[in-house]
């Protein structure tokens, strides 16, 4: 681990140079990349820098007490060292999870897609819960949104609205959200008082380019099309719609969410990229659904990787274990989110560095 944090550390000075360099300064593209990469390894290095001198004052303290004959210097010795050896441990472990590899699409902005699916009004109305909670969470991110499509369920909520969400990290944090979320409560129509299990699906997709792959641009046809609103109502008289084909392998992706040609290329080719990127891992996996689909499941109630129990004011991530997985329903309903992204982040972490060591 040390070799490669000292590498780490050079890499990080190298940058630090070109950031002083006039040449560099005046590109303003391969400055920003170049600032980009220095204060992504920053964190690294100061927790490197800590664990540095607190090891240094350890190893320090060691010495003393191996060679030291006074017993009150001897004493301190063994305070200082009882008082130091955790704190380098923590700094260790610390280090290990900084050194665990990042999802390269972390930094990507999103689209995110929330349907209602098994329980009909109910369903929607809980559609219409997760947009308003979303919504708030990326306001207090102070991310920015587009409402690219909607479709309204028929006494309120959404069967079906479409985001996109773009600002700092955005994917890191969203990443855990796809799958299906179950909720269980008293619906307002419900006369005799019963709980009631309802379901909706989220997708988050991150916004990709053909280089995120390997695809070759020549190798994709983009055609242009009319596309319809809901119902086939507010026929575009421009063509918004956009179809992209890879060539090669015959896949086809499109979108008409937005009425903006380019919100549809961006969806469309996200979605292209995601089905060859599923194709491609098919040849190692024997059985790969398409990405929305491995996301978010059927919709099914049983599917689920979070429930929302309004009864028991409880939230519970079937992700994660112990008491770790439940949180409060009401500041979850109300966008705080930041304890549940962390939990699975911390798992995922986890998971990772056993990966890495095994």
């Amino acid at each position: 681990m040390l070799d490669k944090l000292k590498a780490i550390r050079d890499k990080y000075l190298h940058l630090e140079e070109q950031l002083s360099d006039p040449g560099i300064a005046a590109d303003p593209e391969r400055s920003k990349k170049v600032n980009k990469e220095y204060k992504k390894l920053q964190p690294i290095i100061e927790a490197f820098g800590r664990y540095e001198r607190f090891l240094a004052n350890l190893n320090s303290a060691r010495e003393v007490l191996a060679v030291e004959k006074d017993p009150e210097m001897r004493e301190m010795a063994r305070e200082e060292i009882a008082e130091l050896q955790p704190q380098v441990e923590a700094l260790e472990e610390e280090l290990k999870f900084l050194l665990v590899p990042k999802d390269p699409e972390d930094e990507k902005d999103v689209i995110v897609e929330i349907r209602s699916g098994t329980g009909g009004d109910e369903a929607a109305l809980f559609a219409g819960d997760l947009y308003r909670m979303y919504m708030r969470y990326f306001q207090d991110q102070d991310w920015e949104v587009e409402v690219l499509d909607e479709s309204p369920g028929t006494v309120g909520g959404f069967a079906k609205v479409v985001l996109e969400v773009s600002g700092d990290m955005v994917y890191s944090k969203l990443k855990f959200e796809s799958g299906a979320h179950r909720v269980q409560r008293i619906p307002e129509t419900e006369a005799k008082g019963r709980v009631h299990t309802s379901a909706a699906t989220v997708a988050v997709l991150p916004i990709m380019e053909p280089e995120d792959i390997n695809i070759r641009k020549d190798d994709i046809r983009r055609d242009v099309f009319r596309a319809s609103g809901a119902g086939g109502q507010h026929v575009n008289r421009t063509e918004s719609g956009v179809r992209f084909t890879h060539l090669p392998t015959g896949v086809v992706a499109e979108s008409t969410e937005s009425r903006s040609q380019h919100k549809n290329s961006e969806i469309a080719m996200g979605r292209l990229i995601q089905q060859i990127r599923d194709q491609q891992q098919s040849q190692h996996a024997s059985a790969l659904a398409s990405q929305r689909r491995s996301l978010v499941g059927s919709g099914d109630r049983s599917e689920k990787i979070r429930t929302y129990n309004w009864p028991q004011n409880r939230v519970t991530d079937h992700r994660l274990e112990g008491d770790n997985k439940n949180f409060n329903l009401d500041k979850v309903i109300e966008g705080d989110l930041e304890g549940i992204i962390e939990a699975l982040t911390i798992a995922e972490n986890a998971a990772k560095l056993q990966a890495e060591t095994t």
